[in-house]
């Protein structure tokens, strides 16, 4: 499982123009999956996610997580993280999980993320989505379970 973390002062999912999820200070996670990943991954995932330090502590080095400062966490699905691009100029997507097994393994992450942090929001599996975002820092990382 793959999440592309962006550290954010706000961020934001829209569908068909309707804001759906929002977030202040927090993480925005893009979240790919793969076809070898099951729940395993997505809470390790979540794990390193919730404690991965990117945020300034007092001396500003990144020394504290998004628990520790209580932000948010948007969790967005993106199976495009998955791509295949080696060769070509168009990605290709076998290396992304079937919908069906994706759709259950970020429904599960979602879970598990409202159960472990707070606030928690998250995009719809399989929608036409418009994410905004405006990047802290910059920083962007990526994770791998």
């Amino acid at each position: 499982m793959i999440a592309l973390l962006q550290r954010v002062t706000e961020a934001s999912v829209a569908i068909a123009g309707e804001r759906c999820a929002e977030i202040g200070p927090g993480l925005l996670a893009l979240i790919g999956i793969r076809p070898s990943d099951g729940t395993e991954a997505g809470e390790r995932l979540l794990d390193r996610m919730l404690h991965y330090r990117i945020f300034a502590d007092d001396q500003g080095r990144m020394n504290r997580s998004v628990t520790d400062v209580g932000g948010g966490l948007l969790l967005v699905p993106q199976f495009t993280l998955a791509a295949d691009t080696h060769k070509g100029l168009r990605p290709g997507f076998s290396r992304a999980a079937p919908p069906e097994q994706a759709r259950a393994l970020f429904e599960a992450l979602v879970e598990h993320a409202r159960r472990q942090h707070g606030p928690v929001g998250s995009g719809l599996f399989g929608a036409d989505m418009q994410v905004s975002l405006t990047n802290d820092g910059p920083v962007t990382i990526w994770l791998e379970s």
